[in-house]
């Protein structure tokens, strides 16, 4: 960076969008070279906007000003011509609606000139806002169905980029989507409120320590850690289950899976690390930047891990991944599943949402530091979270609920239902002390000897992890690991800048009231010390270092308070409750409405995938698994009555046949309770999710269990699905 440049200063201040490179210009120029970079972040602005204009970009970016009509316009024309350079036909404002998927509507960028020729033309106007038909788009009630007006707004902190295919170039504009009224129809206007509401509350922190001057904003990072799995294609599109459902309705786990643990971290093979090294290039070509690739735990599972960036950019390039994920796994052959649980009996997939607190400066403020027990500001935002995950821990639960996470959570892959903090040895020794009232040391990690002197002596942390806990922290930073791997990340992270904005409020607002208008430094550490162990002693009952996995701990969240949500059924009310209303509602995140029709439309979704699951479970049942036990019958009774024909003794055989006659008029019993049971009764959204986890699941699970075992008996020849042994085997 050139010293004095005002552009270089204001992009090196602008942190949200500081993704591949950091600030520095070679390296990402360098990027641009080799892989074609397909997005117009700051760096193309600067050079390609004028200062004037480039300023009011800044200021919008980091002051959250209002763009002027001419600057609109005159950033609309740079970033058309940067498209066109780049073959794009087409513009679009991409969102991210209440479906789960991304949305996109596609108008052209050439336009009749009048005189038999085409000008390239997109507006300042048609950059800022857009108009896409909302009356198909989950509302929640929000909106009736022929009520079609919804509006695309630009979101100017997240940086346009351009999709390829094999004979198209489609210029992407990141936008929120709202209703004709202004409520929020997507994921990203929320968290956007949420940044907001965080933003607000931490630099109140900062002012109290005196550590705000030069601080323009605060902010949450994120780094969402992705699993999944490669199938073969054509074995993918062999089963109705994989292709309707994203998951295995049917399937005997085979005798080799992951027992032996020899996948996790092996060696990838040829044909998915060709896979994996084009999709990094294509991710890095959209601007998302990845850093670690790796074998997961069950066979055919892989992850993928991004760089921590601003939170808002971060859930857009988890949704670009996603996508890209998909686009790429085809050319090999493969198809990406990220269902949960797409296979039973073997690990499930998750996302672990790594979050934490940053000043537009840089200064991570979940940094604990050296001497931890002197940082006052961090055990404060520590404390934060703490209380914020106590009290809301319900909200939380709810946040990674869905039909494809029950699958998965407690699981030996995923944190249980109850949600607690793990803070290992160290950060658990300072919270005793703040409970104590006064701090006097940091546990040190120290070094470990190898025992080999040409080995390096290791530097080893303070305290150790645990893959177990649902919310632990992790050197500086929280990693959420209860997410689902279909999930947007948006939504999670909503709800954590939401709570820890409340709890920053909380503490804050004491911390001040306690001080008065003249503080002095000793009567501030003596007034944020007392407030910190009262929120201590309030709410370390969500502190838990242990096995969360074990049958006590169970018994011992009860005993604490702590909730036990173990289905979404279960866990969707708590977004019906006062305190999960007043806190969306404090904080300008979701109005009474706009919460309520995410309640109604998660609920609608739980029941709408288990249905579905249900009908295509009947199916394959009747059409696929009954017609092949029919067969297997029939071969049984036939060597049965040769054998009795042929005068030898067939006792062995008719008692086998006889077992098996009894299994397959099991299963058409199982089938039709399936059947019987989908029909849903008038009980209400919350009552209908309760009829799925008591009536439709048991009956599905009845089923597969019979289907399972018949699999295991029906001659392989006669068996009308790929089975799990060559599901798993990537060739």
């Amino acid at each position: 960076m050139v010293t004095g440049d005002p552009h270089g200063e204001a992009v090196a201040a602008s942190s949200r969008w500081q993704s591949l490179s950091a600030g520095i210009d070679s390296s990402h120029r360098k990027i641009d070279e080799i892989y074609g970079c397909d997005v117009f972040d700051l760096r193309k602005m600067r050079d390609r906007l004028p200062k004037n204009t480039f300023g009011a970009v800044v200021e919008t970016i980091e002051n959250n000003s209002k763009l002027s009509t001419d600057d609109a316009e005159v950033i609309a024309t740079a970033m058309k011509d940067w498209a066109i350079e780049r073959g794009a036909t087409h513009y679009t404002h991409w969102f991210q609606p209440m479906t789960g998927l991304t949305a996109e509507k596609h108008d052209s960028l050439v336009t009749p000139d009048g005189n038999g020729g085409v000008v390239y033309r997109l507006s300042g106007s048609n950059l800022i806002q857009g108009e896409p038909d909302a009356s198909s788009f989950p509302s929640g009630g929000l909106r009736a169905t022929f009520e079609a007006r919804g509006y695309t707004a630009w979101d100017a902190t997240s940086p346009a980029f351009i999709v390829r295919g094999n004979n198209y170039a489609t210029l992407c504009i990141p936008t929120a989507f709202v209703s004709w009224n202004g409520e929020a129809l997507d994921k990203k206007t929320p968290l956007l409120r949420s940044i907001d509401a965080l933003d607000k509350q931490a630099m109140r922190i900062l002012k109290i320590f005196g550590t705000d001057e030069g601080v323009k904003s605060v902010g949450s990072t994120l780094g969402a850690e992705q699993e999944y799995f490669l199938i073969d294609r054509n074995l993918y599109f062999a089963r109705p289950d994989l292709v309707s459902c994203g998951r295995t309705l049917f399937g005997a786990v085979p005798p080799k899976h992951q027992q032996l643990d020899d996948h996790y971290f092996g060696s990838i093979p040829p044909r998915v690390n060709g896979f994996m090294a084009e999709f990094e290039e294509e991710l890095f070509r959209l601007g998302v930047p990845v850093q670690t690739r790796h074998n997961e735990v069950a066979p055919g599972q892989y992850e993928i891990a991004p760089l921590f960036e601003s939170t808002n950019i971060a859930c857009d390039h988890q949704a670009i991944l996603m996508d890209t994920l998909k686009k790429v796994a085809g050319r090999f052959g493969f198809v990406a599943c990220l269902h949960e649980k797409p296979f039973a009996g073997v690990n499930g997939s998750g996302k672990h949402n790594n979050w934490s607190i940053a000043t537009d400066t840089g200064v991570n403020l979940l940094d604990p530091q050296d001497e931890t027990h002197t940082n006052t500001q961090f055990m404060t935002f520590l404390c934060s979270v703490i209380r914020a995950v106590h009290i809301h821990g319900d909200l939380l639960r709810a946040t990674i609920a869905s039909a494809s996470n029950d699958h998965r959570l407690g699981a030996n892959e995923a944190p249980p239902a109850i949600i607690s903090i793990f803070l290992g040895d160290m950060l658990t020794d300072l919270i005793e002390q703040i409970e104590e009232g006064k701090t006097s040391r940091t546990i040190k990690g120290g070094e470990l000897d190898l025992g080999s002197r040409t080995l390096p002596a290791l530097k080893r942390d303070s305290g150790d992890r645990n893959r177990t806990s649902p919310f632990a922290f992790t050197g500086n930073k929280f990693e959420l690991r209860a997410v689902g791997s279909t999930a947007s990340v948006s939504w999670p992270n909503t709800v954590i800048n939401t709570i820890v904005a409340e709890s920053l409020d909380f503490i804050a607002t004491r911390i001040e009231e306690a001080m008065g208008k003249a503080p002095t430094p000793g009567k501030r550490e003596e007034v944020v010390r007392k407030v910190l162990r009262d929120v201590v002693r309030e709410h370390k009952a969500i502190i838990f270092n242990g096995d969360n996995y074990a049958d006590e701990w169970q018994e011992e969240a009860h005993r604490r308070g702590l909730p036990n949500l173990r289905s979404t059924a279960d866990a969707l009310p708590a977004l019906q409750t006062t305190k999960v209303k007043s806190v969306f509602r404090k904080y300008k995140v979701l109005s009474k409405t706009e919460l309520g029709s995410r309640v109604e439309i998660f609920a609608e979704k739980y029941i709408t995938e288990i249905s579905i699951e249900a009908q295509q479970m009947a199916s394959m049942g009747r059409t696929m698994i009954l017609p092949a036990a029919i067969k297997h019958q029939r071969n049984l009774a036939e060597t049965v009555a040769a054998t009795e024909g042929a005068g030898v003794d067939s006792t062995v055989l008719r008692t086998e046949l006889e077992l098996f006659v009894e299994m397959v008029c099991l299963l058409k019993d199982r089938i039709e309770d399936v059947e019987q049971v989908r029909e849903l009764p008038e009980t209400g959204l919350m009552g209908q999710c309760e009829y799925c986890r008591d009536r439709i699941v048991p009956a599905m699970e009845a089923l597969r269990a019979i289907g399972d075992e018949l699999e295991s008996q029906v001659e392989a020849e006669l068996w009308p699905m790929p089975v799990y042994s060559q599901l798993l085997t990537l060739r």
